[in-house]
Formats: C-alpha cells, structure tokens, sequence
C-alpha cells in the first residue's frame, strides 16, 4: 500500500497499513506486548479501550492474547449513559467481543452505574473507579470526524473543565446537544498521561479529520483529541 500523505510529527509513531484486521491485530500485539511488560513488574494493569465498530477486530484479536489477565483491570474511556442491554451501550460492546477467551479474566470497571443521569451516577463511577492506580498503562482512543475523542465533544457544555489539563476529577458527564444520549467520560489527564497511547483510526475521512487537526494543535476546544496529539503517540489507521 502507498503510505498515505500526512506528516506527523516528531515522536509520532505510525502503524499504517490496507487491511484493517491486520492493522487491528497489529495494534492486539503492541498492546498485549506492553501489559505483558508492565505485569512483571506491577502487580496490576490497567487497559481503557473505546467503543465503536472500528476497534471489533482489534477487540477479539486481544482477547485471544495469553496474558495474566486476572491482573489487569479493564474500562472503557466513555460509555453512553443508557442499559447495558443497549444497543448503543459501549459496554455490551466489550462484553460480547473483548470479555472473551482469555481475557474474560480481566477485571472489569464499568462506567454505567445506577442513577437516571451521568450527573447522578457520578459518585458511583467515582467509587467504582477507586481501585485505579494511576498513570494508567494503556489507552487506546477513537476519534470522531468532529475532533471528539471519548466523550469529549466540542460542543459538550462540560468540556472546559472536563479537558482542563489540571482537572482534578478522573471522570466527567458529558451533555452534549448533538448527541442522542448523555454520556460520562474519563477526563483529559488520565487519558493524556498514559504510558502506552494509540489512535486507533479507519477511513479515509479519518485521516483527513487528523490531519485538519494537527494544523492548529493548541486549538483544544474547538477538536478536543488535540490535547492527545503528543510525542510518543501511535496511530494505527487502514482505510
């Protein structure tokens, strides 16, 4: 495949190919490899995966992954605020497609907890997600052709403090009138200070959303995933 024209920058690392279940298990054993790195010398591992049908292939491919996965603890970088038996819950999404094989030891943390609204359930998720060491170890986000990553919207009216790179808060509701439903999203500084972060991207449009994106890298508000458009980033992308 011609490698498609878009200059990263520098300490950008790019895993590019034409085969979208290969760029998936591609991106399987990067991140498989690096929890295996991380559980010999942590007693735990932490792995934050994004909802969507991009990351299907890349799911079941890791959860064929031999890995202590009793010891890695496991949730999702925002969910939609709705039942798990949902057809837009991201959370039936990890279940039936990640929550598989081998991994079906993980532990795993869910952002859906009781409560009519995110804004209720909060404290929950909060308490849910104590157990947390942080940095957290992997993170693997989407993106959204508006510049969202997670859900962290641009037009959420909790943005400002929800990407505020002090923001003390682990979690955020997100209310954003262009979306169908109200959501929760792990803030910007866990997500940014991970140690191991990929983009995981497909299309064509994607491509040109990133490219658009790194043009103004400081203008966060505007496209939200720029506050993760750092050295040491991988993009993985097929078309």
């Amino acid at each position: 495949m011609k490698t498609p024209e878009i200059d990263l920058p520098e300490g950008f690392h790019a895993h590019f190919g034409d085969d979208p279940e290969q760029v998936a298990l591609d991106l399987a054993k990067a991140v498989a490899g690096f929890l295996r790195e991380r559980l010999a010398e942590a007693p735990r591992a932490s792995l934050v995966v994004s909802g969507g049908s991009t990351p299907l292939p890349f799911f079941r491919a890791l959860s064929r992954a031999d890995l202590d996965w009793r010891r890695v603890d496991l949730l999702l970088a925002d969910e939609r605020w709705v039942p798990e038996d949902d057809p837009a819950s991201n959370t039936r999404l990890v279940r039936e497609n990640l929550l598989q094989g081998h991994a079906s030891d993980a532990h795993f943390l869910s952002l859906k907890q009781p409560g009519a609204t995110p804004l209720e359930g909060l404290e929950a998720v909060k308490e849910e997600l104590s157990c947390l060491t942080l940095p957290l170890d992997v993170v693997i986000l989407g993106m959204g052709n508006d510049g969202h990553t997670a859900s962290l919207f641009p037009d959420a009216p909790e943005l400002p403090r929800a990407m505020d790179p002090d923001c003390p808060d682990l979690v955020a509701a997100a209310t954003p009138p262009s979306q169908p439903h109200q959501r929760i999203s792990l803030t910007r500084p866990p997500l940014r200070d991970a140690r191991f972060t990929a983009l995981h991207l497909k299309g064509g449009d994607k491509l040109e959303t990133l490219r658009r994106a790194l043009v103004t890298p400081d203008d966060v508000m505007s496209m939200p995933v720029r506050g993760f458009l750092k050295p040491g980033l991988n993009v993985f992308w097929s078309p």
